[in-house]
């Protein structure tokens, strides 16, 4: 008898009442994706709970993919036998013996979900403690903080016998909760502020602003390398590269100095808001963070949110730097960030921005410039790439519009 299943928990999917079974099966689909080099598995699920038949597969490697899961809280392996109190027994015996277990404490938890079940919890407890202690060495019990919990639920399809929870992602699983676009720089900001809105269910869309020559393929690249992080926690992901030179210029040379970081926020956020629309979005999600530099004060956010109704939602805004690059580090995109090549948030940069900017001021300032048509251009020139775990260049995929 070995591990030959795993068992998923659903942790905050179980209060969605009658919307539940949506939850779930959109869960099952994104495993599916993520495990679909592993072609032997077979999933199962239930209301309150899914299992992974590993059929074979190494369950190390499947493990792993498993933690960026998002609405996943937590996983363990699982040993599935008879309702039968001698292969119970041997069932918790055999998930002891397959972790390091000596000089260490156990704890039986039984439960009994099929009532017809001749024996009940308590005795339960009694027959595996027992059947474990006579079996094994240098092993003792410990109710309350024991190093190895041995769980057994006796269902009316079987018993299930795990011994080793490993935390999940949590949140909501990817697409749940309906499509944002990311205002993705390459900045240490935006993809802990993707990740964030991913974990909350929202399938993303990124929306990086290109502003050549003054930024590089290489800004371009480290962009894509971003996503492709990304990727790893929402399975692929559409990237849209705007050309922003044109207006960037424009805005540099009509608007005073002090405004133009404003103005130029102004028109990055009303693109994003055209391909929102474009690919039936319902929000916009930004890496800004309360008083972090002058574009995201109060005053800064409230007019730049004038150039739209869309919901722009702020995952960070209550984080400091030291948070959110500790947060960067745990997914894996710090590194990536801190390369040192300019985008276009870093260009043009004005040397005394307004920290408490007017709408008035920066709507009559761009009233002497006619940026329609430069906005009209940048949207239909916008190239669209989808990006997977397995790319490692832009070369090799193709631009779908």
């Amino acid at each position: 008898m070995k591990y030959d299943r795993i068992l998923i928990r659903y942790g905050e999917m179980s209060t969605k009442g009658k919307n539940r079974n949506r939850f779930v099966v959109r869960l099952k689909q994104n495993i599916a994706k993520k495990l679909a080099s592993f072609s032997n598995i077979k999933i199962e699920y239930m209301r309150d709970r899914m299992y992974i038949l590993l059929n074979g597969e190494p369950h190390e490697k499947v493990m792993e993919q498993l933690k960026t899961v998002f609405g996943i809280q937590s996983f363990s392996l699982a040993i599935k036998c008879e309702n039968e109190i001698q292969q119970i027994r041997e069932a918790a015996l055999t998930a002891v013996q397959q972790n390091e277990y000596e000089g260490k404490t156990f704890k039986v938890s039984a439960k009994r979900v099929d009532k017809q079940f001749p024996v009940g919890s308590s005795e339960l407890n009694y027959e595996i403690g027992s059947h474990i202690l006579r079996n094994t060495q240098n092993l003792t019990v410990n109710v309350h903080q024991p190093d190895i919990h041995v769980r057994v639920e006796v269902r009316k399809d079987g018993t299930y016998v795990t011994c080793h929870d490993v935390p999940g992602a949590g949140g909501l699983p990817v697409g749940t909760s309906g499509k944002a676009m990311l205002m993705l720089s390459g900045g240490i900001d935006s993809p802990v502020a993707g990740y964030l809105a991913m974990k909350r269910g929202l399938e993303i869309e990124a929306v990086h602003f290109f502003s050549p020559p003054f930024t590089s393929e290489r800004a371009k690249q480290k962009v894509i390398d971003l996503v492709k992080k990304l990727t790893k926690f929402g399975g692929k992901i559409k990237l849209h590269i705007v050309p922003f030179t044109d207006i960037q210029q424009t805005i540099h040379r009509q608007v005073p100095d002090g405004y133009s970081l404003i103005s130029s926020r102004r028109m990055m956020l009303k693109i994003t808001d055209l391909l929102r629309k474009k690919h039936n979005g319902l929000a916009i999600v930004t890496g800004e963070s309360l008083g972090q530099v002058a574009s995201q004060t109060l005053e800064s956010m409230f007019v730049i949110n004038d150039m739209t109704t869309t919901p722009v939602l702020r995952p960070l805004v209550s984080m400091d730097k030291t948070e959110i690059i500790e947060l960067a580090r745990k997914i894996d995109t710090h590194d990536i960030s801190i390369l040192p090549y300019e985008d276009c948030c870093t260009i043009f940069t004005p040397s005394s921005p307004k920290t408490r900017p007017k709408r008035e001021k920066v709507a009559y300032y761009e009233s002497f410039i006619d940026l329609e048509p430069l906005i009209e251009t940048a949207v239909a020139s916008t190239e669209t790439w989808v990006i997977d775990e397995a790319f490692t260049s832009a070369d090799e995929f193709e631009n779908l519009f």
